[in-house]
């Protein structure tokens, strides 16, 4: 195996741990219930995951996958998902990971545009690929995995045919991973393998993670940095095409039974098993960090955690597909009265962050670019490590996203915000979502904050009518049934709240939706736009003065 210092192949890290902690469990997979309730787990150590991954990397390339070739990844999360990818990483091959639940026609568009070589994936994946040929068209190796998330493979059946690690340079292409497409068509982003390098080194930094520690990530994706962190995988009971339909009993049975330290989940996510938490009062004193991420954290979240993490605390990272981590923050920094913003925290070391004014046309060069003082909102820009510097066969969207300076280049993050004097980062909402009136922009998350502290308000979405440049602020609320007094009157509350603030004075439309459109990754962003053309033909509740 080539040595860390000349093989910047992220690989390589998985060797190492199973040489330096060979019998240490890498992972755990839910297999049932025993007889006394307890989650049955099939259990993998360093030693044997890394065997796992060999047997995938011989069984891959007597197929005939080789380096360079890009592989679509369609297998069960878990064992098939981890070993797969880290088998390609292996070969040298470019796993192409897109997003099981973001729909039939973004994800087929997907497949179209990164023309894939081959293809691993279950039964059913193999099925539709043969159904929507065209999409498929340039696959041209197929290898079958089993549809269990708990399958091996038999290790004697393949002979030995790569016990190297193929030497990789950190610029090198690593792997495609797709943007959940919250505000637009989902976008593959080219990784490299130092770019890998540099976000587990900043990970592990950010949040003093330490080999050993026990990790349960409600987002599968985030169990591949693991094993380069030496940390245990607890394969959580979820669906990822459904993340929204987590029981959180089971979340909290396997942080509690294997004494979990670490989880990363969405704010969506991390409330659910938090209420439950607080229903049933239970703690979860074994968890150091609980890292929340894809929107903002609501104030009762940030508030309800101390409860239930007694020995811990919540974090929320900043970032995108494009570049994370940026930022981070944790609960004992929050100020959850805000109405300026979500404060994001302050950019973690090796990140540049600017913000500059907004335009929504492309930056070819830094110096096109007008930085904007501290405290005024403008667009958020980012340099590091950790930033990708293309999409993949989007040459427009390239140069939309990112503005070169000199051999570095700016990834434009697509949010609003702004630094305070203290160095903190603060995000006031996504670019294309801000609403344009004939006053100035209002931006989404300063607005909803004001309405958020209703305690009938959970969630609220900030939506604009009409032509850009003139259009209506309106507010709508996720709301089940009511009769129409009782919303009457929260809309005379809303009116109060929003006059009490030069930002909102001018909202005076409300909506109530009975469930809001949000992302399938995260469950957490919502699709303002959506709401917007839905509410070109539903009824407003205008506010009117208390009787």
């Amino acid at each position: 195996m080539s040595s860390p210092a000349a093989n910047a192949n992220i690989a390589r890290h998985l060797a190492l741990m199973a040489a330096a902690r060979p019998d240490a469990p890498a992972l755990k997979i839910p297999r049932g219930r025993t007889g006394a309730g307890d989650i049955d787990y099939l259990t993998l150590s360093f030693a044997e995951l890394d065997a796992e991954v060999s047997a995938w990397c011989d069984r891959l390339t007597a197929a005939g996958i080789r380096r360079g070739d890009r592989t679509l990844v369609m297998v069960k999360q878990g064992l098939p998902l981890i070993a797969c990818v880290f088998a390609l990483f292996r070969a040298g091959a470019v796993p192409v990971v897109i997003d099981p639940g973001m729909g039939r026609k973004n994800f087929l568009a997907c497949v179209t545009r990164s023309r894939p070589h081959a293809l691993v994936g279950i039964p059913l994946a193999q099925l539709i690929s043969h159904v929507f040929r065209s999409a498929f068209a340039s696959v041209q190796v197929r290898v079958w995995a089993r549809g269990s998330a708990t399958a091996r493979l038999p290790q004697s059946k393949f002979e030995i045919r790569n016990s190297k690690i193929v030497n990789s340079a950190a610029t090198d292409l690593a792997a495609i991973l797709f943007t959940s497409g919250s505000t637009g068509a989902p976008k593959g982003v080219c990784y490299e393998h130092g770019m890998f390098e540099a976000q587990v080194r900043l990970i592990r930094h950010a949040y003093h993670i330490e080999p050993g520690e026990i990790d349960l990530p409600l987002l599968p994706i985030f169990a591949l940095f693991n094993p380069a962190l030496g940390l245990t995988t607890i394969v959580p009971e979820i669906d990822p095409r459904r993340p929204a339909a987590i029981d959180p009993a089971k979340i909290v049975q396997a942080i509690r039974q294997e004494n979990v330290t670490n989880s990363f989940g969405s704010p969506t996510l991390w409330k659910k098993i938090g209420d439950h938490c607080l229903a049933h009062k239970i703690s979860l004193p074994s968890l150091r960090r609980v890292l929340c991420a894809g929107a903002p954290v609501p104030a009762a979240l940030w508030g309800d955690s101390h409860a239930f993490l007694p020995h811990g605390r919540l974090h929320s990272p900043y970032g995108a597909t494009e570049a994370m981590p940026v930022a981070t923050i944790s609960a004992d920094e929050i100020d959850a009265a805000s109405v300026r913003g979500a404060c994001v925290g302050r950019p973690l070391p090796e990140i540049e962050v600017k913000v500059i004014a907004l335009t929504d046309a492309p930056i070819a060069t830094l110096a096109l670019a007008r930085e904007l003082p501290l405290g005024e909102i403008g667009e958020i820009i980012v340099r590091g490590p950790v930033v990708t510097r293309t999409y993949d066969a989007l040459p427009e969207a390239t140069a939309a996203a990112k503005i070169a300076d000199g051999a570095t280049v700016w990834h434009r993050m697509g949010d609003c915000g702004y630094l305070d004097p203290a160095g903190r980062l603060w995000f006031c909402g996504r670019k294309a979502e801000r609403v344009e009136t004939a006053r100035g922009p209002l931006f989404t998350e300063p607005c909803e904050q004001v309405f958020r502290s209703h305690p009938r308000v959970a969630r609220c979405a900030l939506i604009g009518l009409g032509e850009r440049g003139r259009q209506q602020p309106a507010l709508v609320i996720e709301a089940g049934p009511g009769n129409s007094a009782d919303r009457r009157a929260l809309v005379r509350d809303l009116r109060a709240l929003a006059q009490q603030q030069a930002h909102t004075a001018a909202i005076s439309r409300f909506y109530f939706h009975p469930k809001f459109p949000v992302d399938v990754r995260h469950n957490a962003k919502i699709h303002r736009h959506a709401l917007a053309r839905w509410a070109v033909t539903a009824k407003a509740c205008e506010a009117t003065p208390a009787p």
